[in-house]
């Protein structure tokens, strides 16, 4: 789907949602081949009625006409990246939370850097906004998509 931050690639995996990828097409399909692997699944190009939703909410979210989602999802990771991902659901549209606070939540002060790991793991961005994490001096931290995409979503939201 096209996008203000260009293309965005949507996966729909036992009618949940299984990713979200700004990855270029070059380096989507290493991507998807390690998913498909890991899932024991088939890849195949379609639009599904649950595809077509994430693209209207996506741009309602681009749109700054919907702050937040309603999608059935796959979670794919350990427990602890479950946690994690779970408390980033928590933080509200335009707000920030640091690595520390999360970790805090999920109940592991220490686990700062599992924290980022997990963040890092997440193959839902913006859906789950591991973009409104940041580290506790205010700084960005890291963003698999590129600290350039992050600051975009974070602008978006402090604009809406």
């Amino acid at each position: 789907m096209s996008s203000p931050l260009g293309t965005l690639w949507l996966g729909d995996y036992q009618n949940r949602l299984c990713f979200i990828q700004f990855t270029p097409e070059g380096e989507l399909y290493t991507h998807l081949n390690r998913l498909v692997k890991k899932l024991n699944a088939t890849l195949c190009e379609k639009e599904t009625p649950l595809l077509l939703e994430a693209k209207r909410q996506l741009t309602a979210y681009f749109n700054k006409e919907s702050k937040s989602f309603s999608l059935p999802l796959f979670l794919e990771g350990t427990d602890f990246q479950k946690k994690v991902w779970q408390a980033l659901m928590t933080i509200p549209y335009g707000k920030t939370c640091s690595y520390q606070d999360i970790a805090r939540k999920v109940g592991n002060i220490n686990a700062v850097r599992a924290v980022g790991g997990a963040n890092n793991a997440n193959l839902l961005p913006i859906v789950i906004p591991c973009h409104r994490v940041i580290q506790k001096n205010g700084g960005l931290g890291g963003y698999d998509c590129g600290t350039s995409l992050k600051q975009f979503l974070l602008d978006l939201e402090r604009s809406a």
